[in-house]
Parts: structure tokens; C-alpha cells; sequence
């Protein structure tokens, strides 16, 4: 009897895995994305979803996209248990990771690389041509979680001996790259922090003409924003997972269109090999940003003091 338990036992938790892995119309995979590039819900839904289909025709599972509100409502999510997979930037990572509820599954590549570059923009007419030009400047950053709108671009401004507290006019918190672009673009400050990538992509779609910019800083190379997975999601799906994201680009039915990394942009396909370690340069630039610090940008950033 107590044989025939265990038996029906292990065939009901293969059952659940199954239908699991599955991800059927009944049980989609939840996905959690940053709020990095679309400017909108359905934008940013749109920029991701045609490498989501493509996984999905590989595998039989189907996913339901949700973008967060912020990139702290992404780790939220995952650790929370309301996200199965979730698309994030480095320092979410590092944050999700240090609470062991998230593991990586894939990083983009392009050109042979899984890195991009965050930037500080100034308009030509401003003048500034150089960080210490930005004293006594309106900064616009995006989310203070955000590697490539936050973290890397105010590391290099601690770096040049620059306090960012006293030295800049103001540093605003806009929430996302698309907001920030925006703000400079509109006058509403001197100089505004985000990737390349995404200042590419509003130079694509005519948001702005590149010839009234000047990049003021680059970063070092940053790795590329991961896929990552949560760990309570069944080892077999996350294998299967796996699988398909290292072979989705020469998938059956899968065009180049629908190989899709940060921001929509397409690339080459997905690194699952990329290892962990990788992200603690990261992990280092968020050591030169203290929480003393972010607590008083947030206040000003609402308005407190």
C-alpha cells in the first residue's frame, strides 16, 4: 500500500510539473518587465513580446507580459512569487540574486557581445562638455535602481569629485529613460543619464535629431540587461527555458525581427552560458552610491527635504 502511495505521489507532482512547463492558456508564465524603454505599458509589451512568441513557438508555452512600475516592483515580484520570469537591469539582478529569488537565464548578444554603455547627453547649445561642466546643472536620472540611468551615470559623477547633493542645481528623478530623454529634450534640464541604447532608439524614431546633442560621459561597458528566472519555478521548466532562449535565433518559424533584447532592439540571440560573476562590476558602482545618499535624492525628488 505504502508503495502504491508513493507511486500515485510521484505521478501527481510530474502532473504538476507538467502543466507547469506546460504554461498553457490556464497557467501562462508570468513575465515582470522593467519599465526601461517603451514610454508606455502596451510600448514596452510590444518592444518584448515578439521574442516571448518566438520561445513560445518552440516550446508550447504561452506567457502573460505585465511591465512593472518601477525596477524595485520587479525584484518585489520575483522575490514575492507574482513572477515566473522577469527582463531586468544588472543592479536588479544583483538586488533579486542577493535575495535568492531570481537566477539568471539568458543575456542578450549583438555583434558578439553581451554589454552596453550608459551615457550623460547635453544639448550642443548648453555648453557642457565634460562632468565637471554639470556643476551648478539640472541632471535628469531615470529609476534609482536603473544601472544604465542611475547608478553607472552618478558613479562617474562621484568619481569626478563631483557631490552630487551640492554640486548640481538638481537631480531629478524622472523614472525611466524615456522620461529623461524627454525632460532635456523639452528644456526642463541641462543634461540628462541613459543608455546608448536607448538614445539610439529615440534618434531611430525621430524623438529626437542627433545633431543637437553632445554625449558628456560614457561608461565602461556594462553587461547586457538579463533574462532572469525565479527559483521557484520547477528545475524543468527553467530547463526548458534555458534550451530554447540558446537556440531561439535558428528556431524553426522564427524570424530575425523577433529576436528582441533591451529595449525591442534586436540582436543576435541569447547567451544561457553568461555567468553571474560577471555582474559584480555592477555590484562595485552600487557600492559608490549609498543609501544615504539615495535617500536624500528621493526626498528632493518629491519634493521634501
Amino acid at each position: 500500500m505504502l508503495r502504491v502511495l508513493l507511486c500515485l505521489l510521484g505521478l501527481l507532482a510530474a502532473s504538476v510539473e507538467a502543466q507547469a512547463m506546460r504554461g498553457g492558456g490556464a497557467s501562462p508564465l508570468r513575465v515582470v518587465l522593467i519599465p526601461a524603454d517603451g514610454g508606455t505599458e502596451s510600448g514596452t509589451r510590444a518592444d518584448y513580446q515578439p521574442v516571448f512568441n518566438a520561445i513560445g513557438r518552440s516550446t508550447g508555452l504561452s506567457f502573460d507580459l505585465k511591465v512593472a512600475q518601477s525596477y524595485g516592483a520587479v525584484v518585489e515580484a520575483l522575490c514575492g512569487g507574482t513572477a515566473d520570469v522577469a527582463f531586468v537591469g544588472p543592479v536588479t539582478f544583483v538586488q533579486a540574486s542577493r535575495r535568492r529569488c531570481a537566477e539568471l537565464l539568458a543575456v542578450g548578444v549583438k555583434d558578439g557581445k553581451s554589454s552596453y554603455y550608459a551615457g550623460i547627453f547635453a544639448k550642443r547649445s548648453s555648453g557642457i562638455g565634460s562632468i565637471a561642466q554639470l556643476r551648478g546643472k539640472r541632471v535628469a536620472f531615470g529609476d534609482i535602481n536603473s544601472a544604465s540611468s542611475f547608478i553607472f551615470p552618478m558613479a562617474m559623477i562621484v568619481e569626478a569629485k563631483l557631490d552630487p547633493l551640492k554640486a548640481l542645481a538638481a537631480a531629478r528623478l524622472t523614472g525611466s529613460h524615456v522620461n529623461s530623454i524627454a525632460a532635456l529634450e523639452q528644456g526642463r534640464v541641462d543634461a540628462a543619464a541613459l543608455s546608448f541604447d536607448s538614445f539610439d532608439k529615440a534618434v531611430r524614431q525621430k524623438v529626437i535629431d542627433p545633431r543637437s546633442y553632445r554625449v558628456v560621459a560614457r561608461s565602461m561597458p556594462i553587461p547586457y540587461p538579463p533574462l532572469v528566472v525565479s527559483t521557484r519555478l520547477p528545475a524543468a521548466t527553467k530547463a526548458t527555458l534555458r534550451a530554447a532562449f540558446a537556440s531561439v535565433a535558428t528556431a524553426p518559424g522564427v524570424t530575425p525581427d523577433m529576436i528582441r533584447g533591451y529595449g525591442g532592439e534586436r540582436i543576435d540571440g541569447y547567451d544561457t552560458r553568461y555567468q553571474a560573476r560577471n555582474f559584480t562590476l555592477a555590484a562595485a558602482k552600487m557600492a559608490l552610491i549609498d543609501d544615504d545618499l539615495k535617500g536624500h535624492l528621493l526626498r528632493r525628488s518629491s519634493g521634501r527635504r
